[in-house]
Formats: structure tokens, sequence, C-alpha cells
């Protein structure tokens, strides 16, 4: 039986909270990816040791070997009468010469929704809308109109953290005016995403439809568990998912993904196509941040599996 899963880089995690300059943070986690030029950009969630979740950039040539900048990014205000405290998982979406970041925008009195910010050379930066009302999160622009329109998935919240929640996707002419909302990905009891499904990384394009990675949690009695999940979406009809993956193909096994600032967690914001690879930067634990790849045949060949094995699980059962 073959096993499809995610292949962890041996030298894991590749950033810690100890690689931000001037020790300013207490956490790394939920990084953007991006290829701009010649080089591998990820953005950041930090948060700041002065309070607050802020965006840094961290650089690599090789993919491997990053390094932040001196300082964290310059984010532009939203306006519109949004105060923004705070912000956090941006996911990046290239379209012509434009890189889209999607990201949650947070008020400490109203709430957090998804807003969207574009720049040219990840030095720059334009506020181009706020495109959901508030208790709305994990959005992700596709890199292509369906259509005639952008297409952009979101998730709203039904209650507290611990509804269930389920994945969505919104249309629009020009970025900020949104509507014509249809659900999209949905929970699956008895599952590993029985509880809540999100967004992880932008659609990726692929002949078979979009491939959409995204981020499944399920409850035990000692709390919530992240993993990480693929499906296949009509290419003209996105909310209608052709395919699905029936296990995680990346599962929170290793100790710097079962301990943290929240246990059991892996998240993405990316995933990078180079090639027959998927490249992808994932959080591990709310902690640090590390780097798995699977070639691009298996995700698909997984997402039309009629049964997929979940290795290790009597490890991961000891560790629960």
């Amino acid at each position: 039986m073959k096993n499809f899963a995610f292949t962890r880089y041996e030298k894991n995690p590749i950033l810690e909270v100890k690689d931000v300059p001037n020790g300013a943070a207490y956490y790394i986690l939920n990084p953007g990816a991006a290829k701009f030029k010649d080089e591998y950009i990820l953005i950041v969630d930090v948060f700041h040791r002065e309070g607050g979740i802020i965006f840094w950039i961290a650089r690599s040539k090789n993919g491997i070997d990053f390094k932040f900048d001196a300082k964290p990014i310059n984010w532009p205000a939203c306006g519109d009468g949004w105060v923004e405290h705070g912000m956090y998982d941006p996911r990046i979406t290239q379209i012509g010469e434009d890189y889209f970041i999607v990201y949650n925008s947070h008020n400490k009195s109203r709430g957090t929704r998804l807003a969207i910010v574009k720049t040219r050379d990840f030095e720059n930066y334009e506020h181009v809308s706020l495109m959901s009302h508030v208790n709305n999160r994990n959005g992700a622009l596709f890199p292509e109109k369906i259509n005639g329109l952008y297409c952009c998935f979101n998730r709203p919240f039904a209650g507290d953290e611990h509804s269930a929640c389920a994945m969505e996707l919104s249309f629009s002419p020009d970025l900020v005016f949104w509507g014509k909302t249809r659900a999209s990905l949905m929970p699956r009891e008895t599952h590993w995403d029985g509880l809540k499904v999100g967004t992880g990384a932008p659609p990726i394009r692929i002949k078979e439809g979009w491939l959409e990675i995204y981020h499944g949690v399920t409850t035990t009695c000692s709390g919530s568990i992240y993993s990480l999940h693929a499906a296949i979406l009509d290419y003209k009809e996105p909310w209608k998912v052709l395919a699905r993956t029936k296990a995680p193909l990346l599962f929170p096994e290793m100790p710097y993904e079962r301990i943290g600032r929240a246990d059991n967690i892996v998240f993405t914001c990316n995933a990078l196509l180079e090639g027959d690879k998927v490249r992808m930067y994932y959080s591990c634990a709310d902690n640090c941040i590390a780097l798995a790849e699977m070639p691009l045949s298996d995700i698909v060949e997984a997402c039309y599996a009629d049964y997929q094995y979940l290795p290790n699980m009597d490890k991961i059962y000891e560790t629960l």
C-alpha cells in the first residue's frame, strides 16, 4: 500500500524565534510564500515582544536558508474607518505583475475580517480593500478569474473557535465589491477534518482542475489537532469538489509540530509548484516554520485514491 505524505526537510525547523532580529519575537508562524525574481519570499506572522502581530519578511536564494529583513514590513493602513490592531495569515497570489496578499485584519473591539494588499516589489505595499464582514478568516485569491470574476476563498465563523466551519467562495469584478458567495469544501464526519476546514494555500492550476491544499481540524479530549489535506476542484465551477484525500498528507508527528504555543498543529498559507514538486513552508505548533515537499503526481493520486494509509499512527496515538 502506497503512503501518500509530504516529506519533511531533514533539518527542520528552518526558521525559529531566535532568527528574528534583535530578539523581537515571542512566536513566529503561518508564512505566506512567493518566488520573486531570484528569491524565495516568506511573509511571516511575528508575535512581537512589544505586543501584537506584525508581518516580517524572510528571504532566501535557495529556498532553505532564510534571513529576516532588518525591520518588519511598513504595512499600509486600511482606511475605510477600520483601525487595524494586528494582522496575520498572509496568502500571496500573483496576477500579472501584481502580488496580492489576502490576510486577516484584526480590530480588538470589532473582530477579524479579510483584507487585500498588493505589491510589485515586496518593498512598497498598497491597500486594495476590506473584502469581508467581521468573523471571517482564511482568505486566498485564485490566480485567474473565474467566468470573468475574481474568486477568493474565505471561511466565516458560525460561532466560537470550537464551532464547525466550512470554506466558501466569493466573487468580485474589481477586488473591492464581493458577493455571489457559495459553499465549497465542507467538514467530513469521522475524518481528521471533521470539525473545521479552512484555506491553506492559494489554489494551484493543474490539468485536473484547481489543487487546493487546506487545513482540517478535529478535536480530542486534550484539544484540537490541525492537519493538512488536499482537494481538486472543477476549473470553471470551483465550488464543485472533484476529488479529495481520504487522510491527511501532513499530520503533527514531530516534536516541533506537537509542542509549542498551541500543540498538535501543522498549518500552511502557501504551496509553491516547482516542476512536478510542491514545496510548502508550514507552521508548527504556532511556534516555528518548517519545510516539506511532495511530488504533484502523488498529491493528485492521493486525491483520487479509494483508501489512504496514515503512517505512524501507533506512534501518534502514544503522544496525543
